[in-house]
């Protein structure tokens, strides 16, 4: 029996690793529902803002669910070495491209100065929830993170369940930690400091992305020469 248990937390370990990143890497950027979790800890508290992010992560989670379970029936597709290796490269540049989009993007533009109804917690969950789950596009986000971290794993429902909890823990992590953040500096806070966030993600995927290029790429002999 010992010889499997090592093996085994290794997998759990490494589902766990995976999972926080791609939860952090995907609630990370400021986009609308950014801006709203900004906006509701400045106007209404941190509470209001971390349940805004819980909105948010329910959506990520739903979208991560469909497109795990999409790429479970193309396992056999991706098993392949050198398919494999196309999806990874792929994965890069699309999450590179992602960040550049990231570092370039302006989300100040999308702040509104009215500071509202200020509403329930539960009113805060839903609205947040709508904003995200109305923008699939998290969804290439999803694939390209899971190609490049090689996520899926068909026919382990227990890792997989583990690993979407996971995701959930690393989104609910990012949006505790940019609550706490912004409601310690509010009294120095301005919406320069929103762009600043975006860049600072920005650049950190794109360099990222790039070193998973470059370390992928020179693998290219090895895995044709198999």
């Amino acid at each position: 029996m010992a010889p499997f248990a090592f093996p085994l937390q290794f997998n759990f370990l490494d589902i766990i690793i995976k999972g926080m990143i791609i939860g952090i890497v995907c609630s990370a950027p400021m986009g609308p529902v950014g801006i709203l979790c900004v906006q509701r800890t400045l106007n209404k508290g941190r509470w209001f803002g971390f349940v805004t992010g819980l909105g948010a992560t329910l959506s990520d989670i739903i979208y991560a669910l469909l497109t795990g379970f999409g790429m479970s029936f193309a396992m056999e597709l991706i098993d392949n070495p050198q398919n494999k290796f196309f999806l990874q490269i792929f994965g890069s540049v699309l999450l590179f491209i992602f960040g550049l989009y990231c570092f370039k993007s302006d989300p100040r533009k999308k702040v509104h100065q009215g500071k509202g109804i200020k509403g329930s917690l539960t009113h805060n969950f839903v609205t947040a929830f709508i904003v995200t789950f109305s923008n699939p596009l998290i969804i290439f986000l999803f694939l390209a993170t899971f190609a490049q971290f090689a996520f899926v794993v068909p026919d382990h429902p227990l890792e997989m369940s583990l690993g979407y909890l996971s995701i959930a823990g690393g989104a609910l992590l990012w949006w505790y930690g940019l609550t706490w953040m912004i409601d310690k500096v509010r009294e120095f806070f301005s919406l320069d400091a929103i762009k600043i966030i975006n860049r600072i993600i920005g650049t950190i995927v794109m360099v990222f992305s790039f070193a998973v290029f470059m370390g992928t790429a020179f693998n290219l002999f090895s895995i044709f020469t198999l």
